[in-house]
């Protein structure tokens, strides 16, 4: 009896492995998801995630870094700050990987957590309401750590759940990113 070999597509185990780890890292974080719960989680033996990541490091940063830097594309300028607010109070999967970069510890996400901030910051500095440069980049820095902040407490907060504080969240927002309006 002959048996035929399966047909591999690497496109799909890659796809299922960075669905897996999505995932994972979502639920888990970074240091309580490991390379067998993914490779488990897509069905695939953990030698494949080795292949096509070379390490658990390069997982993370591969499933996280694109899903979380989507709001920057995903329409015009002027509404990322609607986007991004509305990702980070949003149900799974929608907020899955700022949950996921938030819940990580260790270098592997303080590097992803680097290059967000440094993408989003730069977005956000580009609309501040200011032209001096350095009072742009403090203002969307500490947009960027307020938001940060409420997505690490967005339980307590009724994530998903409550639109008005998606609302209240982007009124403050606009003002700390515009600054203060002047006096009549």
């Amino acid at each position: 009896m002959t048996t035929v070999p399966r047909p591999r597509d690497s496109a799909a185990t890659r796809g299922a492995l960075l669905a897996a780890a999505r995932t994972l890292f979502a639920e888990r974080g970074y240091d309580r998801t490991t390379v067998r719960g993914v490779a488990d989680r897509a069905g695939v033996n953990q030698a494949l995630l080795f292949r096509y990541f070379g390490n658990k490091e390069s997982l993370f940063a591969e499933a996280v870094t694109a899903q979380a830097l989507a709001p920057l594309s995903d329409g015009p300028p002027e509404t990322l700050l609607e986007r991004l607010v509305t990702a980070v109070f949003a149900d799974e999967p929608d907020g899955a990987m700022f949950h996921a970069v938030l819940r990580s510890g260790g270098t592997p996400a303080e590097t992803v957590r680097t290059e967000l901030g440094a993408a989003y910051r730069a977005a956000f500095a580009a609309q501040a309401g200011t032209d001096d440069p350095d009072e742009a980049d403090l203002r969307a820095t500490l947009l960027l750590a307020w938001l940060l902040g409420l997505g690490q407490v967005r339980a307590e907060i009724g994530a998903g759940a409550d639109r008005g504080a998606v609302a209240h969240v982007l009124r403050a927002a606009r003002v700390l990113l515009d600054g203060p309006t002047p006096s009549a």
